[in-house]
């Protein structure tokens, strides 16, 4: 069984077999980017239509012993997420009527600066802001995890000193393995891990390399050496991977409302587009590759529990409800 800390895209039935497919028995799924208030009430309530028609193989998990059951079924869990905190419109108290909708994992801020925090790709990051460190309180109060993946460095510093609670780097890798601007410093892992969060290496290739990408055991070498820096409880996986994803969804995750011009988000003017996955993911089925690569790299059985479901179980235990 295999938790994937973060996953976007069109969910189907397909999809959703997937998922079964690849042992995967709980993922964080993405509910929103740029979305205001009503759009994402409107994004919760069609997801809601999405897993009752498919009820059989997904059910929606808002506490540790909810995920436990789901999975414990024969059913993948699923936790909502959004992957910015637009849907608050300024208002803290919407942090617990969202949280009691089931949204259980919300990102400080996505590509771009805003009320709370500053982002990765801004050229001076701001730092957590008062409204920032409110909303975390009130996230640790109602039981939401704190996302930190594309924020910036300092307003992760930031965020990890005020959070009462484990916070987690839901899909990012290490800026010593793979320089990136989306990546995460040494010294910010370090934090988290005092913290007791959890970071979920990414195979998104953009923030990965075409090397951590050529083979399974490669992409487990950068989990090993990420396991370097963090320790081996407070690594786990959080692939960045989307479900049918068209040139239109690309546009709106990097550009929103917020420009006309073209913003390449990961990529780069000579990879403006739609990168291919890791080569050795071609299907989500695929993620039952990883454990008997972490096997043949030397790691014990219980050090693959941890990394593959075991961590994000600890994590999700100490900010969730019960």
């Amino acid at each position: 069984m295999m938790i994937d800390g973060l996953q976007c895209g069109h969910f189907n039935r397909e999809s959703f077999m997937e998922l079964k497919r690849g042992d995967i028995g709980c993922v964080t799924v993405t509910c929103g980017f740029w979305e205001g208030t009503v759009e994402s009430l409107d994004s919760l309530g069609k997801w809601r239509d999405l897993v009752r028609e498919n009820d059989d193989l997904v059910r929606i998990a808002t506490s540790r012993s909810e995920i436990d059951a789901i999975i414990a079924g024969g059913r993948t869990a699923l936790i909502m997420g959004f992957q910015n905190s637009n849907l608050l419109e300024g208002r803290i108290r919407f942090v617990e009527l969202f949280a009691e909708l089931g949204v259980r994992v919300l990102q400080l801020t996505y590509n771009n600066q805003n009320e709370l925090a500053g982002s990765c790709y801004e050229t001076e990051d701001s730092g957590l802001a008062r409204f920032g460190r409110e909303v975390i309180h009130e996230m640790n109060r109602v039981g939401i995890l704190v996302d930190l993946s594309h924020v910036g460095n300092r307003s992760t510093l930031d965020a990890i000193k005020h959070s009462r609670k484990p916070v987690a780097i839901t899909h990012a890798n290490a800026d010593s393995l793979f320089p990136h601007k989306r990546n995460k410093t040494d010294d910010v892992i370090r934090a988290l891990v005092d913290n007791g969060g959890v970071i979920g290496c990414a195979a998104y290739r953009n923030i990965t390399g075409d090397y951590f990408c050529r083979t399974v055991d490669n992409w487990v070498e950068m989990v090993a050496r990420t396991i370097e820096i963090a320790g081996i409880d407070h690594v786990a996986i959080g692939t960045d991977r989307s479900h049918n994803h068209e040139v239109a969804d690309y546009d709106w995750m990097r550009k929103g409302r917020w420009t006309r011009g073209v913003d390449y988000g990961a990529g780069s003017a000579a990879r403006p587009g739609k990168v291919a996955p890791p080569d050795w993911f071609g299907s989500f089925s695929d993620l039952k590759l990883v454990a008997p690569a972490m096997q043949r790299a030397g790691f014990s059985a219980a050090d693959i529990d941890k990394v593959t479901y075991g961590n994000w179980l600890r994590v999700y235990r100490d900010v969730f409800p019960a």
